[in-house]
Protein backbone atom coordinates (compact mmCIF):
# COMPACT_ATOMS: atom_id res chain seq x y z
CA UNK A 1 0.00 0.00 0.00
CA UNK A 2 1.11 3.36 -0.70
CA UNK A 3 2.04 5.72 1.82
CA UNK A 4 -0.24 8.78 2.28
CA UNK A 5 0.60 12.17 1.27
CA UNK A 6 1.25 14.62 4.22
CA UNK A 7 -1.01 17.42 4.10
CA UNK A 8 2.17 20.00 3.08
CA UNK A 9 2.63 17.24 -0.09
CA UNK A 10 -1.40 17.46 -0.86
CA UNK A 11 -1.34 21.46 -1.08
CA UNK A 12 2.03 21.37 -3.17
CA UNK A 13 0.82 18.60 -5.62
CA UNK A 14 -2.68 20.52 -5.57
CA UNK A 15 -1.13 23.77 -6.42
CA UNK A 16 1.25 22.09 -8.92
CA UNK A 17 -1.68 19.52 -10.53
CA UNK A 18 -3.33 22.86 -11.82
CA UNK A 19 -0.38 24.39 -13.54
CA UNK A 20 -0.11 21.54 -15.32
CA UNK A 21 -3.61 21.12 -16.18
CA UNK A 22 -3.57 24.89 -17.46
CA UNK A 23 -0.32 24.43 -19.61
CA UNK A 24 -0.93 21.13 -20.87
CA UNK A 25 2.62 19.46 -19.77
CA UNK A 26 3.26 16.13 -18.31
CA UNK A 27 0.04 14.62 -18.83
CA UNK A 28 1.64 11.30 -17.45
CA UNK A 29 2.12 12.88 -14.42
CA UNK A 30 -1.22 14.54 -14.33
CA UNK A 31 -3.03 11.39 -15.10
CA UNK A 32 -1.77 9.54 -12.11
CA UNK A 33 -2.89 12.33 -9.62
CA UNK A 34 -6.16 10.90 -10.45
CA UNK A 35 -7.87 8.06 -9.24
CA UNK A 36 -9.52 5.55 -11.99
CA UNK A 37 -12.92 5.88 -11.54
CA UNK A 38 -12.56 9.70 -10.75
CA UNK A 39 -16.09 12.03 -10.40
CA UNK A 40 -16.22 15.68 -10.98
CA UNK A 41 -19.53 17.63 -9.64
CA UNK A 42 -19.88 20.92 -11.30
CA UNK A 43 -22.24 24.02 -11.25
CA UNK A 44 -25.74 23.01 -12.80
CA UNK A 45 -25.40 19.50 -12.98
CA UNK A 46 -22.65 18.73 -14.74
CA UNK A 47 -20.87 15.19 -14.34
CA UNK A 48 -17.63 14.45 -15.57
CA UNK A 49 -15.18 11.61 -15.61
CA UNK A 50 -11.15 12.20 -15.85
CA UNK A 51 -11.07 12.76 -19.84
CA UNK A 52 -14.01 15.26 -19.40
CA UNK A 53 -11.66 17.46 -17.18
CA UNK A 54 -8.94 16.89 -19.69
CA UNK A 55 -10.94 18.23 -22.33
CA UNK A 56 -12.18 21.16 -20.56
CA UNK A 57 -8.79 22.36 -19.86
CA UNK A 58 -7.64 21.57 -23.30
CA UNK A 59 -10.70 23.84 -24.41
CA UNK A 60 -9.38 26.84 -22.13
CA UNK A 61 -5.88 26.08 -23.44
CA UNK A 62 -7.38 26.35 -27.06
CA UNK A 63 -9.77 29.42 -26.51
CA UNK A 64 -7.05 31.53 -24.20
CA UNK A 65 -4.05 33.38 -23.85
CA UNK A 66 -1.89 34.19 -20.83
CA UNK A 67 -3.36 31.45 -18.63
CA UNK A 68 -3.15 31.83 -15.17
CA UNK A 69 -4.32 29.84 -12.11
CA UNK A 70 -3.78 30.41 -8.79
CA UNK A 71 -5.30 29.25 -5.65
CA UNK A 72 -6.27 30.99 -2.45
CA UNK A 73 -7.42 30.05 0.94
CA UNK A 74 -6.91 26.18 1.52
CA UNK A 75 -8.09 24.03 3.98
CA UNK A 76 -7.41 20.66 4.97
CA UNK A 77 -8.93 18.16 6.75
CA UNK A 78 -8.52 14.28 6.58
CA UNK A 79 -8.59 13.51 2.79
CA UNK A 80 -10.42 16.81 1.39
CA UNK A 81 -8.94 19.95 0.49
CA UNK A 82 -11.58 22.71 -0.08
CA UNK A 83 -10.11 26.05 -1.73
CA UNK A 84 -10.78 28.64 -3.99
CA UNK A 85 -9.43 29.06 -7.18
CA UNK A 86 -9.04 31.60 -9.85
CA UNK A 87 -8.03 31.15 -13.50
CA UNK A 88 -7.46 33.91 -15.52
CA UNK A 89 -6.79 34.67 -19.36
CA UNK A 90 -7.46 36.64 -22.47
CA UNK A 91 -10.23 35.43 -24.38
CA UNK A 92 -8.76 35.21 -28.24
CA UNK A 93 -10.26 32.13 -29.77
CA UNK A 94 -13.46 30.36 -29.62
CA UNK A 95 -14.44 28.63 -26.50
CA UNK A 96 -16.12 25.29 -26.88
CA UNK A 97 -16.54 24.58 -23.35
CA UNK A 98 -18.69 27.50 -22.16
CA UNK A 99 -21.44 27.03 -19.72
CA UNK A 100 -24.27 27.57 -22.94
CA UNK A 101 -21.88 26.41 -25.75
CA UNK A 102 -19.75 27.81 -28.04
CA UNK A 103 -18.42 31.43 -27.68
CA UNK A 104 -16.71 33.65 -29.74
CA UNK A 105 -13.95 35.30 -28.38
CA UNK A 106 -14.11 39.19 -27.20
CA UNK A 107 -10.27 40.08 -26.57
CA UNK A 108 -11.18 40.51 -22.82
CA UNK A 109 -9.33 39.74 -19.89
CA UNK A 110 -11.69 36.90 -17.70
CA UNK A 111 -10.93 35.70 -14.26
CA UNK A 112 -13.27 32.88 -13.23
CA UNK A 113 -13.53 32.51 -9.45
CA UNK A 114 -14.28 29.11 -8.38
CA UNK A 115 -14.47 26.96 -4.68
CA UNK A 116 -13.55 23.50 -4.99
CA UNK A 117 -13.44 20.63 -2.72
CA UNK A 118 -11.36 17.71 -3.28
CA UNK A 119 -11.24 13.98 -1.75
CA UNK A 120 -8.35 12.19 -1.96
CA UNK A 121 -8.15 8.44 -2.06
CA UNK A 122 -6.09 6.29 0.14
CA UNK A 123 -3.31 6.44 -2.28
CA UNK A 124 -3.14 10.34 -2.29
CA UNK A 125 -4.48 10.29 -5.61
CA UNK A 126 -7.97 13.09 -6.54
CA UNK A 127 -10.87 10.36 -6.12
CA UNK A 128 -13.80 13.32 -6.79
CA UNK A 129 -13.95 17.27 -7.32
CA UNK A 130 -17.19 19.33 -6.72
CA UNK A 131 -16.63 22.97 -7.97
CA UNK A 132 -18.98 25.56 -7.74
CA UNK A 133 -18.78 28.77 -9.93
CA UNK A 134 -21.00 31.95 -10.34
CA UNK A 135 -22.02 31.29 -14.35
CA UNK A 136 -23.68 34.26 -14.88
CA UNK A 137 -20.41 36.33 -14.15
CA UNK A 138 -18.59 33.71 -16.17
CA UNK A 139 -21.10 34.31 -19.15
CA UNK A 140 -21.08 38.28 -18.55
CA UNK A 141 -16.95 38.07 -18.86
CA UNK A 142 -17.24 35.97 -22.04
CA UNK A 143 -19.62 38.61 -24.03
CA UNK A 144 -22.90 36.01 -23.07
CA UNK A 145 -25.20 38.03 -21.23
CA UNK A 146 -28.83 36.74 -21.36
CA UNK A 147 -27.68 33.01 -23.01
Amino acid sequence: MARHPSQEELVTGLIRLGEQELTGEDEAEVDACFAPDFAFHGPDGAELDHEGIKGYFASLRAAFDDLTISRGIMVVEGDYIACQTSIAGTFAREFTRSPVGPLPPNGSRVVFELINIFRYDDQGRIAEEWVQADNRSRLCQLGAEGR
